[in-house]
């Protein structure tokens, strides 16, 4: 059995900014983020669904990772049917 020498051309490129800013901006907290920083900001069943986690993973990362890691005020507002919107103020963030 013969192997092949890894050539540049098929070894991935360390600093290819662009490479790993398309991979970042892909990320489940990536969209987790665009999608509460929207007008209307997101349900937790819209977040679950982006993301692919369980309530309680959406409700760790709103918690942990945006309000405490990122610095952001998680507003939380009902609307007529009962339904809960999450979205991050605009007013108070750290971005």
């Amino acid at each position: 059995m013969t192997t092949q020498p890894l050539t540049a051309s098929a070894s991935p490129k360390i600093g290819n900014s662009s490479a790993l800013k398309a991979k970042q901006s892909t990320s489940k907290s990536d969209l987790a983020l665009r999608a509460l920083k929207r007008k209307s900001g997101a349900t937790m069943e819209e977040l679950s669904k982006l993301t692919g986690w369980q309530a309680h993973s959406v409700r760790g990362f709103l918690s942990g990772t945006v309000r405490k890691k990122l610095g952001h005020e998680v507003v939380r507002q009902t609307d007529d049917k009962g339904v809960a919107r999450y979205s991050i103020s605009k007013r108070g963030s750290a971005s």
